[in-house]
């Protein structure tokens, strides 16, 4: 659920100063048949843009935790341009959240974008390359924590098709964090999307969240069934 909206975002730059949207998706994978709920805002203007999203997840017994919100996430990033035809940005974002398992570290990135795109941006790739320190995030042997200086790799596309009736967008990333022993670990997540638009305000489609050591060992996939409203 993470990103994607920057892709379709952009392909708005000539009708809408901003947007945001709310996301509802059913997650079909293995022990977790939950709900979680997305909300995202992109906003540009003449030095920049902002984007953030918020993650909840609303957690069935079957994961063995009391329903409710069992996660929470967020991230927000902004980056800087001095020119309107200005194709690199630096940046920088923020994430933090708090899941069942315990707390998910504070974490600063600062690095670049470079978005191409064609003349009515119907197909969009945004590639970032970020250094990422991450509070607390080298676990020792002895349990002595220190803070963890890595790197991260982004890409965000959006392909957009039937005039703008269906739209496939999404996002990949690749980055490095301690596993619990303190050892390096390289990591990955990508989110690809699918949504049919019924009309300018409402949407509906799915996700298929794959990735590896990405909270459990190993390469997972979770498909999800989903709804949108973009306000």
């Amino acid at each position: 659920m993470k990103r994607v909206f920057i892709a379709l975002v952009f392909s708005l730059f000539a009708l809408s100063s901003f947007g945001q949207n709310l996301q509802v998706h059913y997650d079909f994978g293995e022990n977790r048949k939950m709900v979680t709920t997305t909300l995202e805002m992109f906003k540009p203007d003449k030095y920049g843009s902002t984007f953030f999203f918020v993650d909840f997840d609303y957690s069935s017994d079957s994961r063995d935790v009391d329903n409710g919100i069992s996660l929470g996430y967020w991230e927000i990033a902004r980056s800087f341009k001095w020119s309107e035809s200005q194709k690199f940005e630096p940046r920088v974002e923020f994430n933090n959240g708090s899941a069942y398992f315990g707390p998910i570290n504070n974490a600063w990135l600062v690095g670049g974008q470079y978005t191409f795109n064609n003349a009515d941006f119907s197909r969009i790739l945004t590639l970032q390359a970020n250094l990422k320190h991450i509070k607390d995030g080298k676990i020792n042997e002895d349990f002595s924590t220190e803070n963890l200086l890595g790197f991260q790799l982004t890409a965000v596309w959006g392909l957009h098709f039937m005039d703008r009736k269906l739209s496939f967008v999404g996002f990949a990333d690749f980055w490095r964090e301690d596993t619990f022993f303190g050892d390096k670990e390289f990591r990955f997540l990508t989110e690809p999307q699918i949504w049919y638009n019924a009309s300018d305000k409402f949407s509906f489609g799915g996700e298929i969240e794959m990735s590896s050591n990405f909270v459990e060992d190993g390469f997972k996939v979770n498909p999800t069934l989903a709804a949108k409203w973009t306000f």
